[in-house]
């Protein structure tokens, strides 16, 4: 059976739990708590070097990471429901709103979040020696950086104001596409729409969607992914409580200052 390595509220393990749903697939879980290190053990890392969620290992033992690929592989491996349009310009604009998220929105998302809500589960209970190990801990020397200086100065981090710009452009770009197509790559919907959705999902628990205020196509195109049951599947049943009313606070209280930083830049 499929096994995946995986998190709750995991954006990167939503798309690939929202991937199995619309397969139908059957798979085992191993949830990892992020906040106890439980993904940088040295045994996990065996699985994935990078110490991330997820991880998948497939019915052959074969081991797969990075989000996208595992996305890419089950829709390969099992092709009903096919999740590309059979047309080749689709199926690149599909590849080309994909590979944005490896580009530097999911970066972005991750700084927005540990600014405005995870900073305070960073720092919770702990020490100044504990918060040491902890952050050395992360293998990489840029994200452990930035999650430190997100960590330490939230909003006013070096590293906000160019990820809520960032997507201030993605939102635009989106409302954009979708005032022609009823989903994000065309006609058909496909893996870019559930590449989105955790995105979407964050900024909603964030209580951020005010900034689509403007984008009527968008907050439509949410609206309708919400309803189906590969969302339920993927991101609603694993909803954590705590992490909702942390971000929920967090956002709520952040948004006058988010508001004022996109309008006067």
């Amino acid at each position: 059976m499929i096994q995946l390595y995986h998190n709750d509220m995991s954006s990167c393990a939503q798309k690939v739990r929202i991937v199995l749903a619309e397969k139908g697939l059957e798979w085992e879980g191993h949830h990892l708590s992020l906040r106890d290190g439980e993904s940088r053990t040295s045994e996990y890392k065996k699985l994935n070097p990078n110490g991330v969620v997820p991880t998948l290992i497939t019915d052959n033992n074969e081991i797969i990471i990075e989000s996208t690929v595992i996305m890419e592989y089950l829709d390969e491996k099992y092709p009903t429901p096919p999740l590309k349009s059979v047309d080749p310009y689709s199926r690149a604009l599909t590849r080309l709103w994909m590979k944005q998220l490896d580009e530097g929105i999911h970066l972005s998302l991750a700084s927005i979040s540990n600014a405005l809500a995870f900073r305070y589960q960073h720092i919770e209970g702990k020490s100044d020696e504990e918060l040491q190990k902890y952050f050395e801990g992360i293998p990489d020397p840029s994200r452990r950086e930035r999650i430190w200086d997100l960590t330490k100065n939230g909003v006013e981090s070096k590293h906000f104001l160019p990820a809520i710009q960032r997507f201030e452009k993605l939102f635009l770009d989106m409302e954009t596409n979708l005032q022609d197509n009823k989903w994000i790559a065309g006609n058909v919907y496909s893996l870019a729409d559930i590449a989105y959705m955790p995105y979407l999902t964050r900024f909603d628990h964030l209580n951020l969607l005010g900034m689509l205020e403007k984008q009527p196509h968008l907050m439509n195109w949410y609206q309708r992914v919400t309803q189906l049951e590969s969302y339920r599947e993927g991101i609603g049943k694993w909803l954590n409580d705590k992490y909702l009313k942390l971000m929920s606070e967090k956002g709520t209280e952040a948004w006058p200052r988010v508001k004022r930083l996109l309008s006067s830049h």
